[in-house]
This record gives structure tokens, C-alpha cells and sequence, in this order.
């Protein structure tokens, strides 16, 4: 009886093992409320979201890829990726991140934990692993749940990518697929950032709010005319780059670069999170952050990674300017311009035509000649010039350009009408606006970028 009793003593002592840790702090998480409201909403809304709006007759044209909501389901994924990069996922990975470790000290249950666990290491472990379990299965949700809502829709129709150039179904599929992928990259920093704050915080709510503070404020920086490479050394510029899968062929070198700054500002968050969770005073009820501790250990590493990375980024590529430059436009612009005129002549039956036969080019200023022609604005204006098999003159086309800091721009058709103007064309789903008439496009920031 006695030696029953001491074998039950000495398994009641024995360490929670990381699996079972995980499984109980899932389970926490997973039966909360919120968290439970988040993945239906996850999995539910984006799908009515996307298939409301691919109704609409005015869709929302301002953001990329929303003015093909029409034509194509793929675009509807892609309007919800850039909406989740923007707001959903610094809110999700804020919710379930960055209150993983300070509930615990509003409830005051890290004693009872600890008894139950004896190990702090395995229970950063097992609610990093738990955290990040339940943001995969969100982003999963808003993923699969925008590309049903566009395909029953609108169905699966083929994709107009960057340059113009379409892209089949099954291509179309794979670099959605592709671009939700990578924007993990960025997320898993958010949710590295999320638990540091977490830890280094305590209940205080700046904590859950850091997150979302640190997203606005990587978004204000890229709208400010900064150095391509301090662009790069930001990990939410990975929520951007994932333009450059849209055009043939593929922009990789900023999206490469993107996400191994991301996964870099991962690691090293959650390692500042988890030596900062080991020094805590658990024996304190009234811990409320690790003061200065947080800023030295936490906040100023982050400092100098973002240093390091601008210098770095800075040296291996000739990245120091804006990366919007005149002939990079020009050369943009041209490539788009003859997929889409090539796709114009098909709809509207006309005899086919080929690029190298159009011989597109483009001729670019800025601000009326009186600036230099580089960098950012929406007083890029550009005429384009074409040529048509048996025809001795050349075509002729103004645009008007507006071009963001991350180099995408809006190709606003100005003449003559009949090539770039407004007016709706047959195609198999309905009528749809001229595709010469307003475009989107990308200008490759990098002068030196992989291809793919």
C-alpha cells in the first residue's frame, strides 16, 4: 500500500512532456470565446464578403486586383489578402498572441501552472506552439474561404496578372496559393512580437497592442518616400511583395529578401520573449513587466537587427534610392500595354497580333519635364507607341500614372478613346470595361532581382 502510494507520488511528480502541454494549452485557447468567434468568422465571412462584392456593379477598383472581382474568383482572394496584410492578421495574431502569456498573470494561475508543469521552458514551448497553431488555422480559414467564395461566384476563369499577361486557371491557383503562403513569413514575426510583448508586458494592454502598433507603423513607413532597403529591412514588407508573383517573369528577389527578413525577426522575437519569460518572478502576484529589462533585452535588439538588415540589404544590392525610376516605368508600362492590347484585339475580333510585332514602347516624364523622373507620384504622364502588321503609322496612346512608393501604380487611360477610353467590351461572363482603360502595374524596385 505504502510503495503504491510513493510510485503514485513519484508519477504525480513527474513533468508535463511538451506534447501533452501543447494539447492543454489548445484546448485553452481554443475554448475561448473570442477565439472561437475568430475562426468562424475566419472561415465564414470572407467567403460572403468576397461573393457580395463580386456582385456589386462598382467594385472596389482602388485595390489591387479588385477591378477582375468580375471577371475572374481569383481575384476575390487576392482583395482579401491585401485587406488581411493591412488589418486582419496584426489583429488576429494581437488576439491570440499577444494575450497568451498575460492572461495568465490577470487570472494569476502561473503558480498552479508551474506545480502542474514544473518546467517554464516547456510552458513557453507548449503556448508558443498552441499560439501559433490557432493563427495558422485562421489565416487557413481566410485563405480558403475567400478563393470558394470568388470561384462559386464568378467561377474559374483565367487571371490578369501585373504586365498584363493572363494567367491560366491552374497558374492563377498556384500563385494564390503562393502568395498566402509567404505572407506567413510576415504573420509569424507579428506573432514573435506579440508573445515579447506578451512576456515583457505582463496584463498591461499595451502588450495586446503591440502587434497592431508595430503593422501601422511599418504601413506609415512604406508610404514614405524611403530607401528601397529600408523597406526590405521591414518584415511587413513581405505583406507587399508578394505582388511580384503576378508578372512573367516573377519579381522574387524583393519577396526572397521579404521573407527571410520576416522568419529572421521571428526567431529572434521569440527568443527575446522566451529569455525574458525564464528570468521572470513568478513567486510575484503583483508582476506587472520586466521595465527597463524589456526595453534592454527585448526593444533594443530589435533595433540593431533592423540596422544590421538596412546596411546589409543596403551593400548586396544598389538599393539605396526609391527603385522608381524612368526607364523601369517605361519598360513596365510597355510590357503591360501590349498583353492588354493583345487581349482588347481578341475581344473586340480583330486580326491577332503578337508583341514582338507591336514593338511597344513607352516615353515617360514627370511633373510635366519639370522634376526628375524618378521616384513616386501621381504626375507620372506617358505616351505609348505601337505599331500594327501592314500599317505604316504608329499608334499613339497617353496615360496618366500614379505610382505608389512600393512601386505599384494605376495606368489611367487619357487618349484617344477609342483605344484607352471607357467603354465595355464582350467577353464570355458579360461585358467588362475596356482593359486598355485603367490598369494596374509593377515597377521592380531592385535593379538586380532573381527570376523565376
Amino acid at each position: 500500500m505504502t510503495a503504491t502510494v510513493a510510485e503514485a507520488g513519484v508519477a504525480g511528480a513527474r513533468r508535463v512532456s511538451v506534447p501533452r502541454g501543447y494539447r492543454f494549452e489548445l484546448v485553452k485557447l481554443v475554448s475561448q470565446w473570442r477565439i472561437r468567434l475568430l475562426v468562424l468568422a475566419c472561415w465564414i465571412a470572407p467567403a460572403l464578403f468576397v461573393a457580395g462584392v463580386s456582385q456589386q456593379s462598382t467594385l472596389p477598383s482602388d485595390t489591387l486586383f479588385g477591378r477582375w472581382m468580375h471577371a475572374t474568383g481569383w481575384a476575390g482572394p487576392l482583395v482579401m489578402l491585401g485587406f488581411a496584410g493591412t488589418w486582419a492578421l496584426p489583429l488576429l495574431t494581437s488576439i491570440v498572441a499577444g494575450d497568451v502569456f498575460a492572461s495568465e498573470d490577470r487570472l494569476g494561475t502561473w503558480r498552479h501552472l508551474l506545480v502542474a508543469v514544473r518546467s517554464p521552458r516547456r510552458i513557453f514551448v507548449a503556448k508558443a506552439l498552441a499560439s501559433l497553431t490557432v493563427i495558422l488555422l485562421l489565416v487557413a480559414g481566410l485563405a480558403c474561404s475567400s478563393a470558394t467564395g470568388g470561384l462559386v461566384s464568378v467561377g474559374d476563369q483565367p487571371l490578369v496578372g501585373l504586365d498584363g499577361h493572363l494567367l491560366t486557371p491552374g497558374d492563377a491557383a498556384g500563385r494564390v496559393l503562393l502568395a498566402w503562403v509567404c505572407t506567413l513569413a510576415p504573420t509569424l514575426a507579428l506573432a514573435a512580437i506579440g508573445l515579447l510583448g506578451s512576456v515583457a508586458l505582463g496584463r498591461s494592454p499595451m502588450g495586446l497592442l503591440l502587434p497592431p502598433l508595430v503593422a501601422l507603423t511599418m504601413q506609415i513607413a512604406q508610404m514614405l518616400p524611403l530607401p528601397v532597403a529600408v523597406r526590405l529591412a521591414l518584415p511587413g514588407y513581405a505583406f507587399i511583395s508578394w505582388n511580384g508573383l503576378f508578372t512573367s517573369p516573377a519579381q522574387l528577389g524583393p519577396l526572397l529578401i521579404a521573407i527571410a527578413v520576416s522568419l529572421v525577426w521571428a526567431v529572434l522575437a521569440t527568443a527575446l520573449a522566451y529569455l525574458l519569460f525564464l528570468r521572470r518572478d513568478f513567486t510575484n502576484l503583483a508582476y506587472d513587466g520586466s521595465g527597463r529589462r524589456a526595453v534592454a533585452v527585448g526593444l533594443l535588439p530589435l533595433v540593431g537587427l533592423f540596422a544590421a538588415t538596412v546596411a546589409v540589404v543596403g551593400v548586396a544590392t544598389p538599393s539605396m534610392g526609391s527603385g522608381i525610376e524612368q526607364d523601369k516605368v517605361q519598360r513596365s508600362l510597355a510590357t503591360a500595354f501590349a498583353h492588354l492590347y493583345r487581349m482588347q484585339t481578341q475581344q473586340l475580333h480583330r486580326p491577332a497580333v503578337t508583341e514582338a510585332q507591336l514593338r511597344v514602347t513607352a516615353a515617360c516624364n514627370k511633373g510635366d519635364s519639370q522634376v526628375a523622373p524618378e521616384g513616386a507620384g501621381n504626375d507620372w504622364r506617358c505616351v505609348v507607341t505601337w505599331h500594327l502588321p501592314g500599317v505604316a503609322a504608329a499608334g499613339t496612346a497617353i496615360y496618366q500614372l500614379d505610382i505608389g512608393s512600393d512601386g505599384r501604380y494605376v495606368a489611367d487611360g487619357d487618349g484617344p478613346k477609342e483605344v484607352n477610353g471607357y467603354f465595355l467590351v464582350r467577353i464570355p461572363i458579360g461585358d467588362a470595361p475596356n482593359p486598355l482603360w485603367q490598369f494596374d502595374g509593377n515597377v521592380e524596385l531592385l535593379d538586380t532581382t532573381l527570376k523565376g
